[in-house]
């Protein structure tokens, strides 16, 4: 053989060595799964998996005035931790209403039994594979849990998401659910003129294109969770019980202030909710126990 054709067959060992190491599974960096809550933060990071070492100490208990959402979210959770059909969720409404803090409230409570969480941030959403070749192999229990998630009409991560969830040709593990918390129904933002699109059938009315391509996506979660403003009695009630839980004392000798106090704080901020409550509730507590200032010398 002559070296020219020598060099041609190495030629072509090398380009046949190079397109198997593409197609050969990536070498994943090792993770510390003693961890219950991870954030990713990217395929080209060092260690894209990043452990999260100070968690919420808020338990479900502590979240009042949302029995119906939390125990279907409880119970659709519960399943999938016994292996069970469940579902992936959207939680749609109000802001401070306790969406978020429900799904953070949930791996507290059943850490202990394998729940495990990895929050993404919306830039991440086309590496969902990356996610799922890290985790398939675990016994752990994963909720991927993105928050406050809302798209524009032309952002990619929206078509992401809506085929990870339903219509790509690879499944997500089946230790794996998505959580998605959003102020949107649909995640999507919605326009008066979409309206004009929609068209007679008969005596029905079928919504335009535009309308139907927004509602796909948010169909795709087998379980739709809707938080609403609270009542003046259900802020109240909040307010009460994190002031108690704040050590707050007298509270029954000064509940008429307290109450008005609070009604006023909610309606500066142009809301009545769990969030609202709990930042009253510190602000009360820290000033009535924060010893007077000293009197301030006059020149």
């Amino acid at each position: 053989m002559t070296p020219e054709k020598i060099d041609l067959l190495l030629a072509a060992v090398q380009r046949l060595a190079e397109a198997v190491e593409r197609l050969a599974p990536p070498n994943l960096p090792p993770v510390d799964w003693t961890h219950k809550a991870y954030r990713w933060r990217g395929r080209e990071c060092k260690s894209p998996l990043m452990p999260v070492r100070r968690l919420h100490d808020i338990g479900l208990r502590d979240l009042l005035c949302i029995d119906r959402q939390k125990s279907a979210l409880v119970r659709n959770t519960r399943q999938f931790l016994h292996g069970l059909p469940s579902n992936n969720a959207l939680l749609w409404g109000s802001k401070g209403t306790g969406k978020s803090s429900l799904v953070k409230a949930l791996l507290h409570d059943y850490a202990d039994s394998g729940l495990r969480l990895i929050e993404v941030e919306k830039t991440h959403l086309a590496e969902l594979p990356d996610i799922i070749e890290y985790i398939h192999d675990r016994p752990e229990r994963f909720i991927l849990f993105f928050d406050d998630l809302s798209f524009e009409c032309e952002e990619p991560g929206y078509k992401a998401l809506k085929s990870a969830l339903d219509g790509s040709t690879s499944v997500l593990s089946a230790n794996l659910l998505i959580y998605v918390t959003s102020n949107r129904r649909h995640l999507l933002p919605e326009y008066m003129a979409e309206n004009l699109e929609a068209r007679p059938a008969g005596n029905e009315i079928h919504p335009g294109d535009s309308v139907e391509e927004k509602i796909s996506l948010s169909e795709r979660f087998g379980l739709w969770l809707s938080f609403h403003p609270f009542s003046q009695d259900d802020y109240l009630a909040m307010v009460e019980y994190w002031l108690t839980k704040l050590g707050a004392s007298d509270l029954k000798s000064n509940w008429n202030d307290i109450r008005g106090e609070a009604l006023r704080w909610a309606l500066a901020r142009g809301s009545r909710s769990g969030r609202v409550a709990w930042q009253f509730a510190r602000e009360w507590s820290g000033r009535t126990a924060l010893a007077p200032s000293p009197e301030v010398p006059a020149a």
